[in-house]
């Protein structure tokens, strides 16, 4: 599935995002990656975070030097949640082209978690709090148009796979 729109950020700075389904990210340019996110899940319950006591949204993070898409992933669901990543597989990926032509990659999985204990901080201080939420409540929380209804609605068919 393809899914294409225009947006603004917070700042006013316009983008074109396009969704892709996808199996697997081999084939994305890696210098281009820049960010794991993921739709977690403890049960029946999706992992959300609020970033910096203004937004709701899924927990993950940027790619670090060195790193593979996968160890990113765990390390910002670890850092962010205090939860493991028991088993994943990717959902999707956005490419985001900024007004300048600018191309960058943000990629999405779906995993089952578990707490290694309570949340207390996100080292990088990004995440104020975590919740598990029931995922047809997650509008309430955030909505990210076709793009966010898309990412959800595969992530639920995919977790059976897991």
């Amino acid at each position: 599935m393809n899914i294409k729109l225009e947006t603004t950020d917070h700042c006013g700075k316009k983008f074109i995002v396009e969704y892709f389904d996808c199996d697997d990210f081999s084939t994305l340019p890696v210098e281009q990656c820049t960010q794991t996110y993921g739709v977690c899940f403890v049960g029946d319950q999706i992992v959300i975070g609020l970033r910096a006591k203004l937004y709701w949204g899924l927990i993950g993070g940027t790619i670090e030097k060195g790193e593979t898409f996968d160890e990113t992933f765990a390390r910002e669901i670890k850092e962010e949640s205090n939860m493991e990543v028991l088993r994943k597989i990717p959902v999707g990926y956005q490419k985001v082209t900024t007004e300048e032509g600018k191309v960058f990659y943000q990629l999405r999985y779906v995993a089952i978690v578990r707490p290694f204990g309570p949340f207390v901080e996100d080292p990088a201080g990004a995440i104020k709090e975590i919740k598990l939420i029931d995922s047809k409540d997650y509008k309430q929380y955030f909505d990210w148009g076709a793009i966010g209804e898309r990412i959800i609605e595969r992530a639920l068919e995919l977790r059976n796979k897991l």
